[in-house]
């Protein structure tokens, strides 16, 4: 992590990730795409999720989550930084000249070679079948559906671990400790995604929230009662509800909300922390 001298109020508690071991060059123009903006609006211009809106200018890197160069070896270019998400990328190049931007893993640098197989060496970077892949090992980018692509731990500093192999299964411990069964026929990468230190990670001021197209979240006791359930009242009040409401008066905060009919639950061995 970085810090800095506490020259103006807003650089006295920052933090950032020190971004040294990132390569120098610019992006990859061929995988750039810009993507409109919605600001949390739904196709009738509604906002549906609250709290979004500005931020600084931004180009999506068109990110591979399959990678079904079978049996084709890459090497990584050089690792760089995506501002659609926390963990780095890197820009893989293949002997017939293509590119490709992939999930960096943890220790992943500039001039590895990557390989993803059927089976391959259990090497950081490389990507193979679950059923393949050595028990206690590391992995991130997760299929849930053979080839369709990795769909979960894919945040900066994820990682599950394989548990068992069983009858066209694997069992894995996902971040959340939940243990589930997953097909063992699809894809994983072997290792813990990039960035584990983005959590330590302090804004410092509300500028940068801004910068990152945060908007502001107002408390709901500061509010009136007709805008919140928490509203009203002189000077600092209690919440004046038994349990945690949101502003719509929806239970929250230790309420279930997983179906209990989903059709997904039988391939859940234990569920996560907090859940009995």
């Amino acid at each position: 992590m970085k810090s800095y001298n506490p020259t103006s109020p807003g650089s006295r508690q920052k933090t950032t990730v020190d971004f040294s071991m990132l390569s120098k060059q610019a992006p990859q123009k061929s995988l750039l795409k810009r993507l409109k903006t919605h600001a949390g609006r739904n196709s009738a211009g509604r906002i549906t999720v609250r709290h979004q809106g500005g931020g600084h200018k931004k180009l999506y890197r068109l990110t591979d989550f399959k990678q079904l160069k079978l049996d084709i070896p890459g090497r990584v270019e050089g690792i760089e930084y995506d501002p659609y998400r926390a963990a780095f990328l890197a820009l893989v190049v293949y002997p017939d000249g293509a590119r490709a931007y992939i999930l960096a893993a943890e220790g992943m640098k500039a001039g590895d070679v990557v390989l993803s197989s059927e089976k391959a060496d259990i090497k950081v970077g490389n990507r193979m079948r679950l059923k393949n892949i050595v028990i206690g090992t590391e992995v991130h980018n997760i299929e849930m559906q053979p080839n369709n692509g990795g769909i979960i731990v894919r945040s900066a500093g994820s990682r599950a671990i394989v548990l068992a192999h069983e009858e066209g299964y694997t069992n894995l411990e996902l971040p959340s400790k939940e243990v589930r069964r997953i097909l063992w026929d699809s894809f994983a990468s072997v290792g813990q995604v990039s960035n584990a230190e983005h959590s330590l990670t302090s804004l410092g001021k509300a500028g940068r929230s801004r910068w990152l197209g945060i908007r502001p979240t107002v408390r709901g006791t500061a509010m009136n009662p007709v805008d919140h359930p928490y509203g009203g009242g002189e000077g600092v009040q209690p919440r004046g509800t038994r349990k945690p409401k949101t502003m719509w008066g929806k239970v929250t905060g230790g309420r279930k909300t997983r179906n209990k009919k989903k059709w997904s639950n039988k391939l859940i061995v234990k569920r996560h922390k907090g859940i009995r």
